[in-house]
């Protein structure tokens, strides 16, 4: 065998004092840490007391047998990739199967081969490995769009299947666009610009962040962004309208701030295009390339409606049907009217925060309630 053997952690199970001796000194023989349980009982204890990388599981043993352990191995979210090969007598064909079905990787025949038994070793240590190597790859990749304290609960999700997938959601999604930046960069060194776009980009993603917001993307000098997945929110529509208003309130105010102090220019404007429903979202690209991203009608009208913000002279658009997602209708909802928007066969009904753009006139229509007790509608 050429290049240097890999080592791990391997938990020897089985009720037979002179097997768990002849295993643990032929493992440590090949460089590997070894533990060793009598029972299920006690090497479920031994387990969720410290992790290893592979199991050798016997299948007939006292208290809880193989198969029961196996069962709870692989319905703990903690333990269920760590790889398990049976220990089998040759009358245990059908236990085997019934292991392998459960999810038990490999198994080992009795009496023990020193070759197949490293071979049985080696196979596990690398799916062990590559699955870590996997993991730690869509954390770098979640990472990015969504925030820290979120990050493990998406990989716990996504945890039984982490190769290209996709699921159906239901949340809102916004887009924005920062107003005039084409033209300030056509003046502007290319230094500045990604300067300026890092400081932006920096406030925005921040207020998306505090809100539970997925970050999906850039989109030029914009940003595309989803609330309810791929964590799912009850309160998405209201999030995705605080993290707006903070963008609009408190952030833009305080970048154009920097803009002047940098000697910058005076400041943009920035437009939002809210919208509700359903929509697809996954990882897609190539194995070497991850990207997470959401597609579908919800995902597209969001963007037209930010769009219109530039002629509905407008910071913000919000859909009705976010209005009628919201759990607690803030007070300053104004209706502008009822639009068409590209790509759609009937009209939308629009609605803006009057307080995000100024004394302008709008229509006195009340906020859509669904039908909650008007109490709760005022923010």
């Amino acid at each position: 065998m050429s290049g240097e053997q890999s080592t791990g952690r391997v938990l020897v199970v089985d009720d037979d004092r002179v097997n768990r001796m002849l295993l643990t000194r032929r493992l440590e023989r090949d460089g590997h840490r070894v533990r060793c349980a009598e029972d299920g009982l006690e090497a479920l204890a031994l387990l969720r007391d410290e992790p290893c990388d592979v199991v050798l599981l016997d299948i007939v043993m006292p208290n809880l047998d193989g198969v029961s352990l196996l069962e709870r191995i692989k319905s703990d979210p903690a333990l269920h990739d760590v790889p398990v090969i049976m220990i089998s007598g040759v009358d245990e064909t059908d236990s085997v199967v019934r292991c392998i079905e459960i999810g038990a990787d490999d198994y080992l025949p009795k009496p023990f081969d020193p070759i197949l038994l490293r071979a049985r070793i080696s196979a596990g240590l690398t799916k062990k490995r590559l699955h870590e190597l996997e993991r730690e790859r869509l954390r770098g990749v979640f990472s990015r769009f969504v925030p820290e304290h979120v990050v493990e609960d998406v990989l716990e999700r996504t945890d039984d299947d982490l190769r290209l997938g996709g699921s159906r959601d239901l949340g809102t999604v916004m887009f924005t666009d920062l107003r005039g930046f084409t033209a300030f960069t056509e003046s502007t060194a290319p230094q500045r610009v990604i300067e300026l776009l890092n400081e932006y980009f920096s406030e925005m993603i921040d207020a998306i962040f505090e809100q539970g917001g997925t970050l999906v993307g850039y989109r030029g000098d914009g940003l595309l962004a989803v609330f309810g997945a791929p964590i799912p929110l009850d309160d998405h529509a209201d999030r995705a309208l605080a993290a707006a208003r903070e963008m609009l309130g408190v952030r833009l105010p305080r970048f154009n701030r920097w803009l002047g102090e940098h000697g910058l220019g005076k400041g943009f404007r920035m437009g939002i295009g809210l919208n509700s429903g359903g929509f697809m979202s996954g990882n897609v690209g190539s194995p070497r390339q991850l990207e997470y991203t959401v597609h579908g009608d919800t995902v597209n009208t969001a963007a037209r409606l930010e769009a219109m913000t530039k002629t509905a002279k407008r910071s913000i658009l919000v859909a009705e049907s976010t209005c009628q997602a919201l759990l607690y209708p803030p007070g300053d909802l104004a209706f502008v009217g009822e639009f068409n928007v590209r790509g759609r066969e009937s009209t939308i009904r629009l609605w803006t925060l009057a307080s995000t753009d100024g004394p302008e006139a709008t229509h006195e229509e009340p906020a859509p309630s669904r039908g909650r007790p008007a109490d709760r509608s005022a923010a």
